[in-house]
Parts: C-alpha cells; structure tokens; sequence
C-alpha cells in the first residue's frame, strides 16, 4: 500500500515558495483501484495524471477511469479506476442423442433388441469477454459453434411383424442384411440367418453355381494390419464360417464348374475414408471344401497400377462355362487371355469424374453361350464439357472376340447393370432362350442420383417392357456405391427377378409382373442366386 505523498508534494512547494502553515489549504482526494481505497491529501493544485503518477498507479490501455486524465483535482473527488482485461473463453455443451427403433430381421414381431449405445455429442462454442475489476461486463461469440464430437444415436432393433407370402423358388437365394448373411431356399418365406456378428463388407459375397457354398469379406477393426478377411461358409446346413488365407480381397468369386477354385484379387490397408490401395493382380486358388486350405494357387496377373484411377481396383466376372474371365476397370473393359495372362480390351472411353471418394465401374454380364458381353460404357459429352464429367451412360453389347459390338439402349444410364437372364428353353431344345434385363435412369442425365425402372427384353434388346415399379411409384434409386453391388439377380430357372428397393428385397415375377416383398427393415442388399 501506498504511503500517502502529501510530505513529497509539501517539499516541492517549499521549493517554488513558502507559506506560513495557517495560510495551505489541504485538498484531500479518494482513489479507489485494485479493491483497495486509498486518502491523499494535498496542499496545491494538481492534475488527476500528476496524482498518478506521483502514487505510481499505472494505467493499462484498456482501464476505465471515472474522471479525465487533465482534470485537476478537487477537495472531495472520488476516483475510481477499473481494471479492464479481455480473454477468450471456450464452453462446451452436450449434444443429446437420439432414440432410433429400427425394424430388423430375424426378430419375433414386438420383439426388442438392444444395438448401439446412445452417447451424447460434445458442442463448443467460443466467445470473447471483457472483464472489468474481474466482473464480466460484455461477451460476444467468436465465429460458429464447433461439433467437437457428434452424438452417436441409440438404436433398439424391432422384429418386424410383416409376413412374406410363401411363393416357391428355385434354387438358393442369399443376401446381406445387417452385416450379415442370410439365405433363402424353396419358398420366400423359408428366410435363415447364416453368420453373425461377421460384418460383411460386401466387397465379395459369391455363391457358388450348385448353391452349397458362400464366399464372402468381413471387415476388421482399424488396428489390425489388412483391411479385411475372406471366409467360407457351407449354406445347406448349420455350419460354422471358416477363414481362408487370403486377406485384403477386393474381388473373389467361385469358378462355374469348378467347386473348389475360386479366382481372387487383393489391394492393401490405406489410410482415409477408402480403405484400400488395390494392387490389381488376379490369383487362382485351389481349396479344401471341409477346411478352406489352400491347396494350390497360381498367380493370373501380375501387379500393376491398374491405369487411371487404379487405386480403386478392377472387377472381374466368369463366363458361365468358367473359361473365360472379363474384366472391367475405369476407363473400359475386356477379357482376360488366361493362356498368355494378359488383358484384351473390347470396349474403352473416358473415365468419369464423380467428384466422390468412389470410382465408377461398368457392370457386365456373360451371354448364355458365353459369347457376348453386355455393359455399360460412359458415353461422349452432350456439349462443351469435358469427357471426364459427361452425364451420358449407354447399354452396349459386344461379342468377345471383338468382331461384333452394338448399342442396346442409349441414356440407359451408369447403373444400368445389364445382367442375362439363365437359359429357359425346354429340355432338349435345340436353341437357347433367354432375357436381358437393366435398369433404365428416368433421368438420363442425372442418373448418378435419380431414379431408375427395371426393364426386361429379349437378349437382341428387341420387345422392352418396364417390369417394375407400377405407375409413378418411386423409382430404384442406388443406394450402396461399392465396388460390387449389385441391385437385382435372376433367379436360376428365369421365373423371378430378386431386387433390391428401398432397402429392402422384393421378387418380381418376370411373365406377370407380380411382386412380392420379402425383406422389411430396409438393411438388404448384395442379392446373388444359384442353384
């Protein structure tokens, strides 16, 4: 605390001058700062800033005083200095979660399983705030709220009460629902679950051509060193999955008419939203049915970069006999020479810049015969714009030797997915029958996003009908942008076409149209049947 300066101020007016005591007149002033009061007393005129300085109170830039700085003192002033600081202050908030009942199969009707656990968001939001003598006197936020950590919503799964008309079908039917496998056989209603808790990445899931065996990718966790894992399941009785050597796959299917080789590609882990760097090669492997050892493996292609976009990965189909193999990346597609082990392309254009974190592919189908292929290729600019962002996609058709190639169906649009249908000619006929089905973009020039029909024809592309849905119902819109989904499958005696809309699968009878839905929960996709 300060002394008070009045024998200080007394000296230097005995220097300008001297007066006898009886003849000073005292001015005594009050300065109140830092929570303490403190008296002066004077004997000459003096400025606020003259006191100051003389009981060596400094001023910060921003301190409020209550009179002038060159205002002189009065006998009785009160002066008060307040403390002014300014700081930045963060708050953070609770973001509430949500309570989600979310239909699922597997569920008695009513029934309620717990899945996700709620967990509330975090919200911060920064503000700037004046204090003065430590009191909050202004604040003012600093820029938009900040999520730190978004809630994570609480999900309780309901069994569906729905029920799915027992309509017969041939073969085996499988499907993904809820990360999971889950396959039907003689009548739609006849549904069973065949793994769990596996996490299906949907990255590969094949059936094998008599139906009895799975293949399929679970996706691990973040901290295991590959991205993913290649499983064998036995779907004709209650058999546990077994785990093959390969990691890492992006494609695999069974070889038709082979039932222990299956053909495979591998990428690596990458870091990012995409998890895999694709190293574009192709293996052949020969297993055990009973264990899934390897028991030969023979390598088809070697690794490459793949061409443009080729960290996304190339996909590949079997003929129907096995002999053949087509491959497709994202600036065309072909067949691979298994002989020499080298890539004929039939069909190449400009790849398409989707502005996303996935990688268009056509998707293509093998003729009955095996020697035609149907896709889709990314067509020319309408206008001005460059190759790459060209809204056009048209349904081609090609035979494999490259001799024959025809346009089926302009504007058919990037998801088309031409797909044959099996062979439905009487036994014993002495030609083949068979349909093309794909899907149509009702808006060809935005058919990334729109809505798309299912259209049936003869396999020349002659007599096109749309076979689903009825009227102005909702279009088909894709809903999974992986590297291999598919939205809709023939069955194996050409009868009913198994799609996936809204989430759900639906059977359409190809002759009359009917339909029939066999999923509910809206968490179906990957149909594939055989059989």
């Amino acid at each position: 605390m300060l002394s008070r300066v009045l024998f200080c101020f007394m000296i230097a007016w005995s220097i300008i001058g001297c007066r006898s005591a009886q003849e000073e007149t005292s001015i005594d002033v009050t300065v109140i700062v830092d929570g303490r009061e403190t008296n002066y007393s004077f004997s000459q005129n003096l400025t606020i800033d003259q006191l100051l300085a003389g009981a060596q109170i400094k001023l910060d830039p921003r301190d409020r005083i209550s009179h002038p700085l060159v205002s002189p003192i009065i006998d009785g002033m009160r002066i008060t200095i307040r403390r002014v600081a300014e700081q930045e202050v963060c708050e953070q908030d609770e973001i509430a979660f949500q309570r989600l009942l979310q239909p699922k199969e597997g569920l008695e009707p009513g029934e309620r399983q717990r899945g996700n656990e709620g967990a509330a968001g975090i919200l911060e939001v920064c503000y700037r705030v004046i204090l003065e003598d430590d009191t909050e006197v202004e604040r003012e936020q600093l820029g938009l709220p900040t999520v730190i950590r978004q809630p994570v919503d609480e999900v309780v799964f309901v069994g569906a009460s729905n029920v799915v008309q027992p309509v017969a079908i041939a073969g085996r039917l499988s499907y993904i629902n809820h990360g999971n496998a889950w396959t039907i056989t003689a009548n739609a209603a006849n549904k069973r679950q065949i793994t769990a808790d596996h996490n299906l990445d949907s990255l590969v899931f094949h059936q094998r051509q008599d139906g009895k065996g799975l293949i399929f990718t679970s996706e691990t966790d973040a901290s295991d060193e590959f991205f993913n894992e290649l499983w064998l399941i036995n779907t004709g009785a209650d058999a546990q999955p077994i785990r093959m050597i390969p990691t890492d796959v992006l494609f695999a299917e069974w070889r038709p008419r082979k039932s222990n080789e299956i053909a495979y590609a591998t990428g690596e882990r990458s870091p990012g939203s995409i998890r895999w760097t694709a190293l574009n090669n192709l293996w052949l492997m020969t297993i055990d049915l009973e264990s899934g050892r390897t028991l030969s493996i023979e390598e088809v292609l070697p690794e490459s970069s793949g061409g443009i976009y080729g960290w996304w990965g190339m996909n590949f189909a079997w003929s129907p006999n096995g002999d053949k193999l087509a491959w497709v990346n994202a600036d065309g597609f072909g067949v691979v020479e298994l002989a020499d082990r080298r890539r004929i392309p039939l069909f190449q254009y400009a790849v398409f810049y989707s502005a996303t974190d996935w990688v268009w592919l056509s998707q293509l189908s093998w003729s009955i015969d095996g020697h035609l292929l149907a896709g889709v290729v990314h067509g020319a600019p309408l206008g001005n714009e460059p190759a790459e962002t060209s809204p056009i996609f048209d349904l081609v058709i090609s035979s494999v030797d490259g001799r024959f190639r025809a346009p089926l169906r302009s504007s058919a649009g990037m998801w088309a997915a031409p797909a044959f249908s099996p062979d439905f000619a009487a036994r014993g006929a002495e030609y083949s029958e068979g349909y093309l089905a794909w899907l149509q973009a009702r808006e060809p020039q935005n058919s990334m996003n729109g809505d798309y029909d299912l259209m049936v024809a003869d396999r020349d592309g002659s007599n096109q009908r749309r076979l689903f849905p009825f009227g102005d119902e909702t279009g088909i819109r894709k809903r999974d942008f992986g590297l291999r989904s598919r939205d809709f499958v023939w069955s194996p005696d050409a009868k009913f076409i198994a799609l996936i809309y809204q989430g759900n699968l639906w059977l359409i009878d190809v002759a009359s149209a009917e339909r029939y839905q066999v999923t509910f929960d809206g968490e179906t996709s990957n149909p594939v049947w055989t059989g």
